[in-house]
């Protein structure tokens, strides 16, 4: 097809980069080898080295390999941004096995499904939330626990990191299981014999990366090794200056958002290691106060967040304390970054807020803006060099561009599937190899994708489309107004109607405020007939709104 955005690529990009043989974890072992003494990651105050990260993960592989578990069975990690989560997912890659992210705020019936469904042999739980691993187990196919302390990796300092957690702050609730494996424990019985060493295949399984699960029952997308490889080599030639930059000045990248999610891995974590960049890991980004001091640590090179993490950094007092002087990159995905915060975040820092688009089923990006910081653009940026983007409509064909559509996507990171999903794989893969993403969106005549919503998020008022995302940018431009949701409730003279949840900065602001100002700036089918006030609104543990919930609680309400 005709990659008519080729022409506006920066001129760094190389438009038809070769995608190297080597997997992720040969470049792994490459920038542990190369970078052996430099900083590798930084977690609760303590650092990591290239050389000891390559030293525990190859204690992880040795340990699983010891105890009799064979390349290609999965092995769950439930654990937030601590120390041990790189060690048990590059450990885990260079043995053969299949990673399983999971959300340690998984409910049991959650992590149930997604344990059951992966056949996961093995989990690594933080001990926070093993009484959740504890409930599960019996519908499972489970057979070694591995309990993670706050304080694993932390030398000295682990009996205090724990004794707060414990006895302080009472973070641990009582948990039970037979036959589990404390990490300390893995890592001191795998020391020794070296890990056998596994030739990978671009073929092979790296990942099982389960969706959400906020449009239904979970699936695990299948990412293999040449997936992660093809990423991260299309990434780099987006983002090398970036990235080779940070390498030279040592500046960091914060990993805010949490590594189960694939964007904080594979656009945070993993090219941070491939390139020699130290990683800071932020166990708990909701406790805003303890990560503006952290922040106030290191010299920011990359920040990647979504809408809600910038907006909440924007309005604690405490921003100005830190140092921003040193970004090169601040990058958001997850859900749309409205003009308003990006116009405060660009008068702060003078960086825009550089957007992309992906999915777990593509590895992490399709599309992403320029990284020159020339301006902000509003919308998920150029597709990445061998990627192409076509917008079709319900029947599959084609649409011109300007024209609002289906958002589908083929590269070599997309996905081969979904895990023991045959019919939904062919549902989400097209005949002719192309991602049917469920997104609504358009392609501008210089390759920008204009993300316009949901399909299922859509709402259909007499007739007329309204797209959720474009009333809650008109919403954030008031200025009492903290943060907004738009949803679709059933109403039986326009089929559906438009609700607008409103978390106000203060109690000035009134629903005739609201009103008025939608009246000024929305055409009048696409002005929230409803309009509610709330403390807070649902979100996701990455941060997204979760408008599913919202509806549900509409639902739920007396009318």
């Amino acid at each position: 097809m005709d990659r008519h955005w080729i022409k506006h690529y920066p001129g760094h990009v190389n438009p038809h980069p070769d995608i190297p043989g080597l997997t992720v974890v040969d470049r792994f072992h490459e920038a542990c080898t190369v970078h052996g003494s430099r900083p590798a990651l930084a977690g609760l105050g303590t650092t990591m080295t290239f050389s000891q990260l390559q030293q525990h993960a190859d204690e992880f592989t040795s340990w699983l390999q010891q105890s009799g578990f064979e390349r290609g069975e999965r092995i769950a990690i439930m654990l937030p941004n601590i120390l041990p989560y790189p060690v048990c997912f590059f450990g885990a890659l260079q043995g053969g096995y299949v990673v399983v992210n999971c959300n340690p705020l998984y409910t049991v019936r959650e992590l149930t499904h997604q344990l059951a469904d992966s056949g996961a042999k093995v989990i690594v739980v933080l001990e926070n939330f093993a009484h959740v691993v504890q409930q599960v187990l019996p519908a499972t196919q489970i057979e070694k626990v591995i309990v993670v302390s706050l304080g694993d990796l932390h030398g000295f300092k682990a009996p205090l990191v724990n004794l707060v957690a414990r006895h302080v702050k009472h973070l641990v609730p009582a948990w039970d299981i037979d036959g589990h494996v404390l990490f300390g424990t893995v890592l001191k019985q795998g020391h020794s014999p070296h890990p056998r060493p596994v030739a990978l295949t671009r073929d092979d399984i790296a990942l099982l990366q389960y969706t959400g699960g906020t449009t239904g029952t979970s699936k695990g997308a299948i990412l293999t090794h040449g997936n992660l490889a093809a990423h991260e080599a299309l990434l780099e030639a987006w983002a090398m200056p970036s990235l080779q930059a940070m390498k030279d000045d040592g500046t960091v990248a914060m990993a805010i958002m949490p590594l189960y999610h694939i964007s904080a891995l594979m656009l945070v974590l993993v090219p941070s290691i491939l390139h020699g960049v130290c990683c800071v890991l932020i166990a708990n980004p909701r406790a805003l106060d303890d990560l503006i001091k952290t922040m106030q640590h290191y010299r920011i090179g990359i920040l990647s967040g979504i809408n809600t993490l910038y907006n909440a950094l924007l309005n604690h007092p405490d921003i100005l304390k830190v140092d921003l002087t040193a970004l090169r990159l601040c990058t958001a995905g997850g859900s749309a970054t409205q003009h308003s915060v990006n116009e405060r975040w660009h008068a702060l820092t003078g960086m825009h807020i550089c957007e992309g688009y992906g999915m777990s089923e593509a590895s992490g990006a399709l599309t992403v803006n320029r990284t020159d910081n020339v301006h902000f653009t509003g919308t998920g940026g150029m597709p990445l060099p061998l990627t192409d983007i076509s917008i079709r409509d319900d029947a599959g064909q084609p649409l011109p561009l300007g024209t609002p559509g289906e958002v589908c996507a083929k590269g070599p990171q997309v996905m081969r599937g979904y895990w023991n999903r045959p019919e939904e794989s062919a549902a989400a893969l097209t005949a002719d190899g192309f991602l049917r993403t469920g997104d609504i969106g358009y392609l501008d005549d210089t390759g920008l994708l204009h993300l316009v919503d949901r399909k299922k998020d859509m709402i259909l008022v007499s007739g007329f489309n309204v797209f959720p995302n474009e009333v809650e940018e008109v919403l954030a431009m008031l200025p009492g107004v903290m943060e907004a949701a738009v949803i679709g409730v059933e109403d039986e003279r326009s089929g559906e109607a438009v609700c607008a949840i409103v978390v106000p900065r203060d109690q000035s602001l009134t629903k005739d405020d609201v009103a008025r100002h939608c009246r000024a700036n929305l055409a009048p089918y696409k002005c929230p007939h409803i309009i509610e006030m709330q403390d807070t609104l649902p979100k996701t543990p990455v941060g997204k709104i979760l408008r599913r919930a919202l509806r549900e609680q509409w639902m739920q309400r007396p009318h």
